[in-house]
């Protein structure tokens, strides 16, 4: 088990300018003076917990102080039950796997494996030994003496991974690691990563800004903003049941609708936007009639129909629209249309059974929801109404 009670990491250190700081001497100079504050986390033993959130959220500077690089203000970290405090980075039970990989271009895939395992001083018929094994169980059987640069983007993860690995630390520690690579590899990559996880075991932290790598690497994710966490839960969690409008904006599509509340009925909120949007929506917290609100609608819980029969027979309200656009994408394909009366965007993703796949730029269509699907929460300051 990882243990972080954090309550912030501030900017006013006196630091050399390094890479690892670059990004806390940017914030700093805005006068932001705290990258982490508030973190109250556990991690479990043998799963994957994914920190996600974009850029400048914090989740580096996060994954640095668990493996040692950077030191909280206040707080401690425990890892295995064991306080981390003033434990230096290489007598930590950690490794750290980069987006860039950091591998020895120099040195053959074997030494690169083997190389921590010769820096602690393990005899050399060992080394060979337990990196034959390590090879074998990421599927590079026989590949000791082939140099780094023969190797494939997805290879070369691998044997990042193997070099972590081949050490046994109680957590691996991932940043971004998918992110130099191209669309298709990096989606490949995440099944990849997924199943050697499970193989070995290992406590994963993975931290990246791509809320489908996340979702799909998780058994549990940590959405942060702003140094502190939005919520903490299962990627089904964060997917269905978002706690916060930044969550339910960040994790996965939305429509976005802004707008006052002129209504409550159990969970349930009616809203208006600026544009004359009526609809109605499951509330998320406390909202009450005049707040200022945001409802989220998700693309595929939205469904489509050339007339209102289905949705007159089925008692769920609906609208009337225009096609805009239509994004072919396979299985992700979408209709981008506007509201007749209100003029407001909707994108939604296009059934699989091709019923509509004749429609076109300029058709009306019926479009509608069951409401319990979409979410409200009240925010601070009035807004326009908009979707997005």
């Amino acid at each position: 088990m990882v243990t972080l009670r954090l309550a912030r990491y501030p900017h006013h250190h006196h630091t050399t300018r390094s890479a690892i700081v670059d990004d806390l001497l940017e914030l700093a100079e805005q006068g932001q003076v705290e990258a982490v504050r508030a973190i109250d986390l556990e991690i479990p033993d043998g799963q994957v917990t994914v920190l996600v959130g974009p850029s400048g959220c914090g989740k580096s500077t996060l994954l640095r102080m668990v493996a040692g690089f950077l030191g909280p203000d206040t707080g401690e970290i425990r890892i295995g039950g064991k306080s981390m405090h003033d434990v230096p980075p290489n007598r930590r039970p950690v490794n750290m796997v980069f987006q860039h990989l950091a591998l020895f271009p120099m040195m053959s895939v074997g030494d690169n494996v083997g190389y921590g395992l010769a820096r602690r001083g393990v005899p050399r018929d060992e080394i060979k030994r337990r990196v034959g094994e390590m090879l074998e169980r990421v599927s590079l059987p026989g590949a000791e003496n082939k140099r780094i640069e023969q190797l494939s983007g997805g290879q070369k993860q691998r044997i990042a991974i193997a070099r972590s690995l081949v050490l046994e630390p109680t957590l691996l520690l991932l940043d971004e690691p998918l992110g130099a690579l191209d669309l298709k590899l990096r989606e490949h990559m995440k099944i990849e990563l997924k199943q050697l996880q499970a193989a070995f075991g290992t406590t994963f932290v993975y931290i990246t800004h791509d809320q489908s790598e996340a979702l799909v690497m998780s058994d549990h994710v940590a959405v942060m903003n702003q140094g502190r966490f939005e919520q903490l839960g299962t990627p089904q969690e964060l997917y269905y049941a978002p706690q916060t409008p930044f969550v339910a904006g960040f994790v996965g599509a939305n429509n976005r609708v802004q707008g006052k509340a002129t209504g409550t009925h159990g969970d349930m909120t009616t809203l208006h936007s600026a544009d004359g949007l009526a609809m109605s929506a499951r509330a998320i917290g406390t909202v009450r009639p005049g707040d200022a609100v945001e409802a989220f609608v998700r693309p595929e819980v939205v469904s489509l129909s050339r007339t209102a029969d289905p949705f007159s027979s089925a008692g769920l309200p609906h609208f009337l629209g225009t096609v805009d656009s239509l994004l072919f994408d396979g299985a992700n394909s979408a209709v981008l249309l506007h509201e007749h009366s209100s003029r407001t965007g909707f994108r939604i993703a296009l059934p699989q059974t091709g019923q509509m796949a004749d429609l076109k730029v300029g058709d009306t269509v019926h479009f509608g929801f069951d409401p319990q699907r979409a979410v409200c929460f009240s925010v601070a300051q009035p807004a326009a109404g908009h979707a997005g």
